[in-house]
C-alpha cells in the first residue's frame, strides 16, 4: 500500500516539477510582462484597431470609394459624408477606409520580405562569424547607407508603379535593419550553454541554427517588425504622395493628402487632414506597440536571461 501511495504521489507531483525548457519560460515572462506594460497594450489595441477596420472596408464604407458624382464635389464633412467628398466628389470616408486596406497589405507584406532575407543573413553573420560575417555586413552597410526614401524611388522607378513592386521595394530598403538585429542576438545566443550542449552533442549546424538559436532571436525580429511596419506605412505614403505610388484610381492615403494639399488654401481643409490623421494613427499604433514589446523584451530587465 505505502508502495503504491508513493507511486501516485510521484505521478502526482511530476507534472508540476517537471523542468520548463529556457523558451517555454521566456515566453510565460513574456506574456506576463505585457500584461502589465500599459505602452504594449495600448499600442496592441489601436493596432488591432487599425487591422479590424482594414478589413471590414467593405463592410464599413457607405460608399463605393470610386463612384464619381460631380455635383457632390468638395463638400464639407456632414452626415451623409462624415470626411466630405474630394475633388470627384467621391466620399472621403469611403477612400480613407479603403486606403487602410493599402496601408495594412504594406505594413504586413514588408516585414515578411525584408525578414525572410534578412533573419537568414543575420543568423549566418552571427552564427559563423569571421570573415563571412565582415562580409556580409559590409554588404548590408552598403544598402544602409542610401537614404530610405530615395532607395525607395530608385527601386519603384525599376520595377515600376504596383503595390507588388511596392512591396518587393519596401523590404529590400529593410532588409539591412532585419539583418543586423537578428545578427546582434545570434552573436550572444551562440554562447550560452545549450548552444555548446548541442555542439557537443553532434548536432548538425543547420539544426542548432534552427533550433538553439533562432527561436532565442525571434523577440528582437519581433520587435524590429513593428517598427518596420509602421517605417513601411510612412515611406509608402511618401512614395504616393510624391505620386509614384500605388496607381490610381486605388485609394492611398499618401496619393489623397498629395491632392488635398492643394486645396488647404481655398477652405478644404478635410481634404488633407483626414488622409493625414489615419497615417499618424496607425503608425502611432504599430510604434507604441514596438515600443511597449521592446520594454517587455529588454534582456536588461528579463530575469530568464
Amino acid at each position: 500500500m505505502s508502495d503504491a501511495t508513493e507511486s501516485d504521489a510521484d505521478e502526482g507531483t511530476t507534472p508540476s516539477t517537471r523542468p520548463q525548457s529556457p523558451l517555454a519560460r521566456r515566453a510565460r515572462a513574456f506574456v506576463r510582462r505585457f500584461r502589465r506594460n500599459r505602452l504594449a497594450v495600448g499600442g496592441l489595441l489601436v493596432t488591432a484597431a487599425f487591422v479590424v477596420i482594414a478589413l471590414l472596408a467593405p463592410v464599413l464604407a457607405p460608399y463605393d470609394p470610386a463612384v464619381v458624382d460631380v455635383p457632390a464635389r468638395l463638400q464639407s464633412p456632414s452626415l451623409a459624408h462624415p470626411f466630405g467628398t474630394d475633388r470627384y466628389g467621391r466620399d472621403l470616408f469611403s477612400r480613407v477606409l479603403y486606403g487602410a486596406r493599402i496601408a495594412l497589405q504594406v505594413a504586413v507584406a514588408t516585414p515578411l520580405v525584408a525578414g525572410a532575407v534578412g533573419v537568414p543573413i543575420g543568423l549566418v553573420a552571427g552564427y559563423v562569424g569571421g570573415r563571412v560575417d565582415d562580409v556580409l555586413m559590409r554588404l548590408m552597410d552598403s544598402i544602409f547607407a542610401f537614404p530610405a526614401i530615395l532607395l525607395g524611388l530608385t527601386l519603384v522607378a525599376v520595377f515600376g508603379q504596383s503595390l507588388t513592386n511596392i512591396v518587393a521595394a519596401l523590404g529590400i530598403v529593410y532588409i539591412p535593419q532585419f539583418a543586423r538585429v537578428t545578427r546582434g542576438s545570434a552573436v550572444s545566443v551562440v554562447e550560452e550553454e545549450h548552444v555548446r550542449v548541442a555542439r557537443s552533442l553532434g548536432a548538425s549546424h543547420a539544426r542548432i541554427v534552427l533550433v538553439h538559436v533562432l527561436p532565442f532571436c525571434l523577440s528582437a525580429i519581433l520587435v524590429q517588425a513593428t517598427v518596420t511596419a509602421a517605417l513601411a506605412i510612412v515611406l509608402e505614403s511618401s512614395l504616393s504622395f510624391l505620386g509614384v505610388g500605388v496607381p490610381s484610381p486605388t485609394p492611398s492615403w499618401g496619393s489623397i493628402l498629395r491632392v488635398g494639399k492643394g486645396y488647404v488654401d481655398s477652405g478644404e481643409w478635410w481634404y488633407s487632414v483626414f488622409p493625414g490623421v489615419a497615417i499618424v494613427v496607425a503608425v502611432l499604433g504599430f510604434n507604441l506597440l514596438g515600443d511597449g514589446l521592446r520594454d517587455v523584451l529588454d534582456p536588461r530587465t528579463d530575469p530568464n536571461r
